[in-house]
């Protein structure tokens, strides 16, 4: 009996899909994570200091991964309105949030109406920098430390000037008065620049300020430096103690930085980015651009981030409940 003869299309069909399976397969095998340009939410304006640490991972860690990291600035309400888009990304390891102790921290304990929760809607992936601030008077204010500002304090009413109700330098002026038990009248501005400059002009007494922003008017002797906020001494100021030397043990209120993804990213992207960012900690380059912004390295993997984030929620809950601190609106 004769074999019916195969009949051409149907044949070339079926070996058609076959081939388009089996290159598919194959490509996906050779073609890894990621495999596309990355996206870094920022939530502040291009320019500011929180812009700045993240330039100064992004071409680092793209080269380690492969592909270009782009930095995408989304300001506005305080950084959350930024958060929140980070947290809304599509959870397939393209995008991904730069976090800081204000938007993850102290946004959510002082505004109900973010967008966003962090335990919900995020996942830690790594640390990035921890940058103190620096305490800073007017050089007429008759105190040389911490330790005699706080004793002047005790006979005279001080004034220290921040950028508004609720920011984090708000509240290192909080956590001075309630461990040195000393009053002092918090004067609110609108924006870090102008306070700033009623500090230099006399009109307030003290600030307390990221080092980018303070250094050039310490060092033409516009301000004079008192302590830093963090656990150790800064390179760019190593005659400067901190507030814990000053005889305020405990004291601590460093801003950090951590980078962050939408929750449901894979886990094993998650620890790709991890392994990799602690890779770019230890690149020469972003050590020195860390240094100039007056912070280092926050070598933190995804669960020590975690464990950060939970920590200083705990601590400046405290702060704030305790000492009644009210934010003005997001704007």
């Amino acid at each position: 009996m004769d074999t019916p003869p195969l009949r051409f299309g149907a044949r070339t069909g079926l070996a058609t899909l076959v081939a388009a399976s089996l290159s598919s397969i194959s490509a996906h095998a050779a073609d890894p994570y990621p495999n596309a340009p990355i996206k870094l939410v920022v939530a502040y304006a291009a320019g500011g200091g929180t812009d700045a640490v993240a330039r100064a991972i992004a071409q680092s860690l793209g080269t380690r991964l492969g592909q270009p990291v782009i930095v995408e600035n989304k300001p506005g309400a305080g950084g959350s309105l930024g958060t929140a888009a980070g947290a809304t990304a599509a959870p397939d390891g393209y995008t991904f949030t730069l976090g800081s102790n204000g938007t993850m921290v102290l946004n959510p304990l002082l505004y109900s109406t973010i967008k966003y929760q962090v335990d919900r809607d995020f996942v830690a992936v790594s640390g990035i920098a921890s940058i103190p601030y620096l305490i800073a008077s007017n050089p007429q204010v008759n105190a040389t430390d911490i330790r005699s500002l706080v004793e002047l304090g005790k006979k005279q009413k001080l004034s220290f000037a921040s950028p508004g109700n609720g920011t984090t330098n708000h509240l290192v002026g909080v956590l001075l008065e309630s461990m040195a038990k000393v009053d002092m009248l918090h004067v609110p501005y609108r924006g870090a620049s102008p306070a700033m400059n009623d500090v230099v002009s006399g009109q307030v007494n003290f600030l307390s300020g990221d080092l980018a922003t303070l250094m050039p008017m310490v060092t033409a002797g516009k301000l004079r430096a008192l302590a830093v906020t963090g656990q150790k001494r800064v390179d760019a100021l190593p005659n400067v103690p901190t507030v814990a030397e000053s005889g305020f043990p405990g004291f601590d209120a460093t801003g950090w930085f951590g980078l962050f993804a939408p929750r449901g990213t894979p886990a094993s992207i998650v620890e790709k980015v991890s392994f990799e960012m602690g890779h770019v900690l230890k690149d020469p380059r972003v050590i020195q651009r860390l240094r100039d912004l007056g912070g280092a390295p926050m070598q933190f993997n995804a669960d020590q981030l975690k464990d950060l984030v939970k920590g200083e929620t705990q601590k400046w809950r405290k702060v704030i409940t305790d000492n009644h601190v009210t934010a003005d609106a997001l704007q």
